[in-house]
Order: C-alpha cells, then structure tokens, then sequence
C-alpha cells in the first residue's frame, strides 16, 4: 500500500510538472541585415534625415570676441546620413556582436575657433536588454571610435564624446520589440482570457542573421 501511495504520489508530481512547463513557451524573431537596409532606406527616402542637438561636454562659458563669428549662427548639431564617403549607416552582425556604423555630418563651435563642419561616421556596438517592467526588447548604442573628414581629426575626441552624449540623451534607450504587442490573449468561458507575458529573452547571431527568442508565460488576463 505504501508503495502504490509513492507510485501515486510521483506520478501526481511528475502530472503536475507537465503542467506547468506546458505553461510556458518560447517565441523566435529573426533580423536579417537586409531588414534593416530596407528599414533604412526607407526612413532615408520618406522622411528628413534624423538631426538633434550636440550635447556639450564639458560645458562651456560663451567666449566675447569681436573677432569670432557669433555662436548662435552656428547650429551645433549633428545629422544622420545615409552614407557618407563609402561608410553607409548600417546593422551588421559580425562575431557574435551587432554593430551600427553611423555615417553623419554636423557643426561644432569650440572656443576661439568659430563654427566648423565635419562629417564622418562612429563605429558603433549595439546591446540589446530585457526590461520586464515595460514588456519591451530595447537596445543601447555605444560609440567606440569617430572617424572625421575634413577637419584633419581635429576635435575627433571631443566630438565623438558630444555624440556618445547625444545618443544617450536623445535616442538610447531604443524600443525595439513591445512584447505585449506579440503575445495574444486567449478567450475562456466566464473569464477575461489568458495573456503572455515575456519573462525574458536569449539571441543569437547565426549565419548573419539575429534571432531573439522571447520567453513567454501563460497567465489569467487582470
């Protein structure tokens, strides 16, 4: 008898743990790099290139001068291109990380000199997170090198710091995935349904391709 209670009571264990991993599932997306050229090209060809403001680091007092140009007449600000001497924006996956050449062209006004244009592009890595509190997939993109045209590299350092603060301040983080938005709810007799919610996530970059895979739970609809 007591082992027929044991027999019964692993098999009630073993039922149960079905049950609730079945509770669960996995969901796959896969990025292509051409999805983001197509991406790109549109948002180039309907709309006005992204533009935003330099972010000043340090900050810096208005210098008088009779001699130098007003500041105000310059723009200070730095504007997405498509491409620009052969370094075309871009989502790449190569060894494992996602990488985002940014080609772009702007102005700075640094002190005692007056208002200069440059153009160039930033070599950029891209890292993707989970934020569970806003069912979203985001991404943050770091800068890590400045690579200038027309200025002789002068003020490659202080610019690349200035956009690394503009990206922080007016683009990271990037919402890339609303996982409520993937998920669907399920109608039940006398109740509000089942939802999925991400629990989190796993990606990798195979074949030149990023696949994310969201983790997803079953839960009574609130």
């Amino acid at each position: 008898m007591n082992l027929l209670k044991t027999a019964l009571l692993i098999s009630s264990l073993l039922l149960s743990g079905v049950s609730i991993s079945a509770q669960k599932t996995e969901i796959t997306i896969s990025f292509s790099e051409q999805f983001f050229d197509a991406l790109l090209d549109a948002v180039f060809h309907h709309a006005a290139p992204p533009e935003f403001k330099l972010s000043a680091t340090p900050q810096r007092k208005p210098v008088a001068s009779a001699f130098l140009p007003e500041r105000s007449a310059c723009a200070e600000s730095i504007k997405l291109m498509r491409e620009i001497e052969g370094v075309r924006t871009a989502v790449r996956f190569r060894n494992g990380q996602i990488l985002a050449p940014l080609a772009f062209s702007g102005s700075y006004n640094p002190p005692f000199i007056g208002c200069v244009p440059f153009a160039g592009w930033a070599e950029t890595t891209v890292d993707l997170a989970f934020d569970q509190a806003g069912q979203r997939l985001i991404a943050r993109a770091r800068v890590h090198n400045v690579s200038l045209s027309g200025t002789g590299g002068v003020g490659s350092a202080i610019i690349a710091k200035m956009i690394q603060t503009s990206i922080d301040k007016k683009i990271n983080p990037i919402e890339l995935i609303r996982t409520d938005k993937v998920s669907f709810m399920l109608p039940l007799q006398n109740s509000n349904g089942l939802r999925m919610k991400a629990t989190g996530f796993t990606h990798e970059i195979v074949n030149g391709q990023l696949n994310v895979r969201i983790a997803y739970e079953f839960e009574k609809a609130r």
